[in-house]
């Protein structure tokens, strides 16, 4: 009747997988490179294992590591966050989500335009969510038509000033886009609500007004599982928003890694037996990945690794804490996506050493794991890594 933590750093790759070559990825490293270039000290995660997963520049090997150390494979086709938690949880695509590289087919601008009440939507291309605000926002607070673009993810994004078109009626837009329009072969894995605020040559994106609408998982899935099992399931962070309809016990949303860090020792100090957590933070991805911010990058891992002794402090005895990534965001490469990386596995339970996790053959090793720990549901196709913790 233990408690099992699941916290994901959201765009931390540790390597280019075999097949990263076909997603233009072969030379992505984001800690490697993220290591290499600021030194980046993590001694708290030093002392778990991090550096024993591959060679890094700033963190080095532990002769005694903490928790059971490793790194995991996605095999699903894609590399965005909507497929690395699905699989994560233990649902694998064969097929990925639909992509738009030339931005969306005109049928579908119509019908967005239609259902929304607007003339057009400008941009319609992959773009950096800083720079369309910036090229299209004044043209947007002039007309009125949404911003709509895509990137090398699968999403149909919607940017418009809070000043022009309200929070909510930016939601409802996106709920139609969702619902009514990408929908069969234009159902992408994400629609995501962009608002924008301030004055033209100063637009700032309002980060935590930001929404995601993704497709529901399909079951059997982690939290199904863990539902029927009678297993109190918990989100933090945007991970409700990528599991709609997934039977959460309850769900937190956060603005900041700060404040889903705080959320996390706050459900901790509940200590709710027979429980499971999911945390998403996500300031590596959005705030410094995208923007290809390698200092930034290492700030935010820094303020994660400061955290842990408090996180470990509230574990009780045999209660699983996981740490691992849904994919890369390498901000030293030159571009502005996700990367096709293994991501890193640290497990540690208290009262139990390290040990070597090895190199496992899907990213819904964790799900199986979350499973066998709770009696639960499926193995979905996956191994346990649960009797090596403990092992060295």
């Amino acid at each position: 009747m233990g408690r099992t933590f699941l916290v994901i750093i959201d765009g931390l790759g540790i390597g280019a997988q075999e097949d990263a070559a076909e997603y233009g990825d072969e030379d992505a490293d984001t800690l490697g490179h993220v290591s290499a270039i600021t030194r980046v000290k993590l001694p708290n995660f030093e002392s778990l294992g991090l550096g024993n997963i591959k060679e890094l520049v700033s963190v080095k090997p532990s002769p005694e590591p903490e928790a059971g150390f490793g790194k995991m494979r996605e095999v699903s086709a894609g590399k965005d966050s909507t497929t690395g938690h699905w699989e994560i949880a233990g649902v694998k695509l064969d097929k990925p989500f639909p992509t738009y590289p030339n931005g969306f087919p005109q049928d579908v601008i119509d019908r967005f335009c239609e259902l929304t009440g607007t003339e057009e939507a400008l941009c319609n291309l992959p773009y950096s969510g800083t720079d369309v605000i910036r090229d299209y926002g004044e043209e947007h607070i002039k007309t009125g038509n949404a911003i709509v673009y895509t990137s090398a993810d699968s999403v149909f994004q919607i940017a418009c000033h809070t000043d022009v078109v309200p929070i909510e009626k930016q939601y409802e837009w996106c709920e139609l886009a969702r619902n009514q329009i990408c929908v069969g072969e234009h159902a992408v894995g994400r629609v995501i609500a962009r608002p924008f605020e301030g004055k033209p040559g100063s637009f700032t994106r309002i980060s935590d007004k930001r929404h995601d609408y993704s497709l529901d998982a399909p079951t059997p899935n982690l939290m199904n599982e863990l539902h029927k099992a009678g297993v109190g399931t918990y989100s933090i962070g945007k991970i409700i928003d990528l599991f709609p309809g997934a039977p959460f016990t309850q769900f937190r949303r956060t603005k900041s890694n700060a404040e889903g860090i705080s959320q996390l020792l706050s459900l901790m100090s509940a200590n709710i037996d027979n429980s499971f957590t999911f945390v998403n933070l996500i300031d590596t991805d959005q705030i410094y990945g995208h923007r290809q911010d390698t200092e930034g990058y290492a700030e935010a891992l820094k303020e994660i690794d400061r955290s842990l002794p408090a996180i470990m402090g509230k574990l009780n005895e045999g209660d699983l804490l996981i740490f691992t990534g849904d994919h890369g965001n390498d901000p030293a490469d030159d571009s502005t996506d996700h990367t096709r990386e293994f991501v890193p596995l640290l497990v540690y339970q208290k009262g139990k050493s390290g040990g070597n996790l090895g190199i496992r053959a899907t990213f819904s090793d964790v799900a199986a794991t979350v499973s066998e720990y709770h009696n639960a549901g499926t193995a979905f196709g996956a191994d346990s890594f649960l009797n090596i913790v403990g092992k060295r």
